[in-house]
């Protein structure tokens, strides 16, 4: 970093913009069952200039703390299916070396607009299954093997763009497996830990993370996540799904956008 944008990121300003990311991070993370990267990386951008890639490497330091809490949140209502998460996790730390190794091969372009239309499917099918708070996960072989897949590729596709976990894994659980809105939320949240540790030894390695920020952020967002974790038991399965809805149309447009300045240039 240079000392002009090392001057941006530090100061009153700097770690009043750190809490506010953290607490929006925090109560969306625990509203949704989302890592809160999709928030804390283009706002670190956007807001104080980061470089893409340390915005990342510090958006998923400050997962790990958050994630922790919203797993324990949703754990008190018997909202986490521990194995599953497992499998998908194990699936997505594979699928993430996969995908950093396939992303010089491959045209951003191309993953960014085929991401867009997979969140346009995700959103229109909320529209239609609405999940029932009384379903639960049962593990078999044959779904087991289905999870498997579904980490690998929640892994591959955050490599390729950065983009993963709760935004890839609850709409699945929820339309694909059954799984009720609170439990995919729980569960997507426990599958993302030791994911976003694994990424930060290795940003950490290469220096893309600033760890000043990620703690500032991750502490912030843990102070507001409960309460995310908490509305989302209050709220209607089919309001639920609704503003899980708006949510993904926010990460579309960002996605679009990207996508139409790529091809600008």
């Amino acid at each position: 970093m240079s000392d002009i944008q090392d001057a941006r990121i530090r100061g009153p300003r700097a770690y009043l913009t750190f809490v506010f990311i953290g607490l929006l991070a925090g109560l969306l993370s625990g509203l949704f069952g989302v890592g809160g990267g999709t928030v804390i990386v283009p706002l670190l951008v956007l807001m104080l200039q980061f470089d893409q890639r340390l915005a990342a490497g510090t958006s998923l330091a400050a997962i790990v703390p958050t994630a922790s809490v919203g797993v324990i949140s949703y754990a008190v209502h018997g909202s986490v299916a521990w194995i599953p998460a497992i499998i998908l996790a194990a699936g997505a730390v594979v699928g993430a070396q996969i995908g950093t190794r396939l992303l010089p091969r491959i045209s951003q372009s191309a993953l960014r607009w085929g991401f867009v239309g997979f969140l346009v499917v995700v959103i229109i099918s909320l529209f239609l299954v609405i999940p029932s708070r009384d379903a639960v996960f049962e593990l078999g072989w044959i779904n087991g093997a289905a999870l498997a897949v579904v980490g690998v590729g929640t892994g591959i596709l955050a490599g390729l763009i950065g983009v993963g976990g709760g935004v890839i894994v609850v709409p699945v659980l929820m339309l694909a497996f059954g799984t009720s809105d609170l439990e995919a939320k729980g569960t997507s949240l426990l599958m993302m830990i030791p994911t976003a540790l694994s990424g930060t030894i290795g940003n950490l390695r290469h220096r893309n993370v600033d760890l000043l920020a990620a703690l500032i952020i991750g502490l912030s967002a843990c102070t507001m996540t409960a309460l995310g974790a908490w509305l989302a038991t209050l709220i209607d399965p089919f309001v639920g799904n609704m503003l899980f809805a708006a949510y993904l149309a926010f990460i579309a447009v960002q996605m679009t956008i990207k996508a139409l300045r790529a091809r600008g240039r």
